[in-house]
């Protein structure tokens, strides 16, 4: 009964920690944080975690090895089984409300409910979900133990569910930990979706050649995506030329040539600066189209590859 007490105790104070975390990852981004606090909440998971590991599971299992010899029947069964009862049916809903939410969750990434626990974008809905379950499979112990006591009268069984109860705990905050650890080192993106930008740019005509490609989950859903693309000049120059009309900058050159180099010059750096310009277009326009081929994107960086230079 005192292990559910102290599980019970820290399961508020853990999701309390959740939802503190859950509100400062909201917060919109700042010079300090140019791409937002969406990972606060992974801290604070891993914090919820780690609290669960050394209140719920060690204070609970130190209590059942202090018991196992001097533990007496409790007082009043009847009134133990009811609490227990109780506490089955409040924590119960709340692991149906959590499991609805986790599949919601696994429904908007396309994963099966088994993936998304172990490789969704969002730990605090699973550590909602896990701890509620561990909460209600510690019920369960609880009431196994109690009625183990009640029909055999040996009261070892109490501190022995005691024991079993702190080892389910450890079992999920080592699983909560290691989630939470791989979101805040920085996953990648999952690898449909990394292989869907990358066919993308890869046949896109402006693109010759793709370097250096990297992602990195930042908050439940959004990412971060960077690539180098060694561009296609021709088709750069091509598209510009088909958008602002080919005899224009024909008569320009044709005109400066027949003046001094000075002329021939000042034309060529116009066309140069429009060139580049024209190149920053194809970038924004490629940076959009991922954005919208994969919703969850929320930064793309993509630079001009230099073939003659080392890449990073």
């Amino acid at each position: 009964m005192l292990a559910e007490v102290v599980h019970s105790l820290a399961d508020f104070a853990n999701q309390a920690l959740l939802a503190y975390g859950l509100s400062s990852s909201r917060r919109a981004p700042d010079a300090l944080h140019p791409y937002g606090y969406s990972k606060e909440r992974f801290v604070w998971s891993l914090i919820s975690a780690v609290g669960i590991f050394c209140l719920g599971s060690g204070g609970t299992i130190v209590h059942g090895i202090q018991n196992l010899w001097t533990v007496q029947p409790p007082e009043n069964i009847l009134y133990a089984a009811l609490v227990i009862g109780g506490s089955f049916l409040i924590e119960g809903a709340s692991l149906l409300v959590a499991i609805q939410a986790v599949k919601k969750g696994a429904a908007a990434e396309g994963m099966t409910v088994r993936d998304y626990v172990w490789r969704g974008h969002d730990p605090t809905s699973v550590a909602v979900m896990t701890e509620d379950g561990a909460a209600v499979a510690g019920l369960l112990i609880a009431g196994a133990s109690l009625v183990a006591v009640n029909y055999t009268g040996n009261a070892i069984y109490d501190p022995i569910g005691s024991i079993i109860v702190g080892n389910l705990l450890g079992m999920v905050a080592i699983f909560l930990i290691q989630r939470n650890r791989h979101a805040l080192i920085g996953r990648a993106m999952d690898g449909h979706d990394v292989e869907k930008v990358l066919h993308f740019l890869k046949n896109d005509p402006v693109v010759d050649a793709v370097y250096d490609c990297k992602s990195e989950v930042i908050g439940p859903g959004f990412f971060r995506f960077k690539a180098e693309i060694d561009f296609n000049g021709e088709m750069v120059v091509q598209n510009y030329l088909s958008r602002t009309g080919r005899e224009e900058w024909a008569r320009q050159f044709h005109e400066a040539a027949k003046n001094d180099d000075s002329a021939l010059l000042k034309t060529m750096s116009n066309y140069g600066e429009e060139v580049v310009t024209a190149l920053g277009s194809e970038v924004d326009r490629l940076e959009n189209e991922i954005q919208e081929l994969v919703p969850g994107i929320r930064h793309v960086d993509i630079e001009a590859h230099n073939p003659t230079g080392p890449s990073p």
